[in-house]
């Protein structure tokens, strides 16, 4: 939920807070989080369940927040989920195990991040997809110079960080895929594997990395990293300090994109 202006009042956030209200279908136990004075975001307690129904609405009715700050018109949005797709991708074994709705439907050996340039721990969300990317080094500030440097047509490129992390065909690493680590912090794989999850794999699905060197998948401001704060975390960045138990959906949802793509 983005908002038109900043709210800063302790007061005034419950308020806006309390005008907003999510329906689904199945209920789901979740809350709210201010991520910062303009964007709220709401996730269950454990990832949305697959083919629901979800609802958000927004009425102040005109009220006043603070200052000259007052509710605007109502308004409403809404999604559905489909399959629970989970990609897990295990930094010390090289492999990464697909589950669609909790059951394995492939395994596909990988290289992620070399020493230096080592992947991301955490769960990721799926931001959008290319089928040819351009990747240049400088753009990670890595001098064209630097033996680490690189400018090349990267295919089926799905990217779950802002800050450059993908998952994508590496056909210049099949040999170390399986067996060691060499990329500059991406998850490479062969162009058959990677096409194959680029086609089963949608914006909002989950991409999560474990027994990586690397630093852990910042909560916001580089993807949708909301999964990795715990829910008693995920409780303190309400300002109402309340679980919502969601009701069920009154009407069929319209399928659009929201915060993330509910996947499970």
């Amino acid at each position: 939920m983005a908002l038109s202006q900043p709210v800063h009042d302790p007061a005034a956030r419950k308020l806006v807070e309390g005008a907003l209200t999510v329906r689904s279908t199945p209920s789901v136990r979740g809350g709210w989080y201010w991520v910062d004075d303009k964007t709220l975001h709401f996730r269950p307690e454990v990832y949305w369940p697959a083919h629901a129904r979800i609802t958000v609405s927004y009425d102040l009715g005109g009220r006043k927040v603070e200052g000259d700050l007052y509710g605007g018109v109502p308004a409403k949005a809404g999604f559905s989920t489909g399959a629970r797709m989970l990609a897990l991708t295990d930094a010390a074994s090289d492999y990464m195990t697909v589950y669609r709705d909790g059951q394995e439907v492939n395994s596909i050996p990988v290289t992620t991040g070399k020493p230096g340039f080592s992947t991301r721990n955490g769960i990721k969300v799926v931001l959008e997809q290319e089928s040819e990317v351009f990747m240049d080094s400088n753009t990670v500030g890595i001098a064209s110079d630097s033996s680490n440097a690189y400018h090349l047509d990267v295919h089926w490129a799905t990217r779950v960080t802002w800050s450059g992390e993908y998952v994508h065909a590496a056909p210049w690493s099949v040999s170390s895929q399986g067996v060691s680590n060499v990329s500059h912090g991406c998850t490479g794989m062969s162009t058959g594997n990677a096409k194959w999850f680029f086609d089963a794999f949608r914006p909002g699905d989950l991409v999560q990395v474990v027994n990586s060197y690397g630093h852990d998948m910042e909560p916001f401001g580089n993807g949708y990293g909301d999964w990795n704060l715990s829910w008693g975390a995920w409780q303190r960045g309400s300002a109402l300090h309340r679980v919502v138990q969601t009701a069920p959906v009154l009407a069929p949802a319209a399928t659009q994109a929201g915060y993330i793509r509910p996947q499970a």
